[in-house]
């Protein structure tokens, strides 16, 4: 595709597009050297003579300039992030095809689109994954069997909360604090009815699945690539969680007993 033959609108919606990939990566996990570097491809690929991208954990700005001269500026405001690597990987699929041969914009949305819309994983499936992955947590340190059950069901609970809660927009530290205290409040309730024996293996398990590792990962990641600015505001980020999560079991420990 040739820029030059493009009126402004068509720029512009071209590097929207663009944006969207660059928003996609970001928003499911992609380290910010990730997003600048897969944006600045682009717009090579589509006959940007420049590109300038600046990328920290909640925000993407992006200048070009034309052959003739013409500059654009996009900015995009990312105010929710989640973890899903597939999305990640489907999009750096798109960007290298594109690098590789460019499409139509209609066709760049059109895939960017179908992106987006990729199915999630079903609820149940979640939902199984939080019992099985606490059961198996709590075991693994120094738990017993009865625990590991009591550790499932209790995991269940803190994935019902997490899926309730969302719904209220809440800030993310109020409301992984709110939820591992409802899960602490469900652990001792099933230490005192016998099932499970030790409460603080049962709540490992459960801690273990709301802990941002992957979070902190790529904080550390971004640091490391130079990206400093970005990497601390993530690593504080994941910090504040890691502190409401254990501010959230320890205050029903501290308030209501260790069982």
């Amino acid at each position: 595709m040739d820029e030059r033959t493009l009126d402004y609108e068509e720029l512009n919606g071209c590097l929207s597009a663009i944006m969207d990939i660059g928003e996609l990566l970001l928003m499911h996990g992609a380290e910010v050297s990730r997003v600048e570097d897969t944006i600045e491809r682009l717009c090579r690929a589509y006959g940007f003579k420049r590109a300038d991208v600046f990328t920290i954990t909640s925000s993407i700005i992006t200048t070009v300039v034309t052959e003739d001269g013409r500059c654009l500026t996009q900015t995009r405001r990312i105010r929710e992030r989640v973890t899903d690597l597939g999305k990640v990987a489907k999009a750096n699929a798109l960007s290298r095809k594109i690098c590789a041969a460019t499409c139509s914009l209609e066709d760049l949305r059109t895939e960017v689109r179908k992106i987006w819309e990729t199915p999630k994983i079903p609820t149940w499936v979640n939902l199984l994954m939080y019992a099985v992955i606490s059961a198996a947590l709590s075991v693994f340190f120094g738990g017993g069997w009865l625990d590991g059950l009591a550790a499932a069901l209790s995991g269940t609970v803190l994935f019902i909360t997490l899926q309730a809660s969302a719904s209220l927009k809440l800030n993310s530290i109020i409301q992984t604090m709110a939820c591992s205290a409802l899960t602490a409040l469900t652990v001792l309730l099933l230490v005192r009815l016998g099932i499970g024996r030790q409460p603080d293996k049962i709540m490992i398990g459960n801690i273990m699945l709301v802990i941002p590792g992957i979070q902190f990962t790529t904080a550390l990641r971004d640091m490391i690539n130079g990206d400093t600015i970005s990497g601390l505001l993530n690593m504080s980020e994941a910090v504040l969680k890691a502190i409401s999560v254990a501010m959230g079991f320890a205050m029903v420990l501290i308030i209501v007993g260790g069982g």
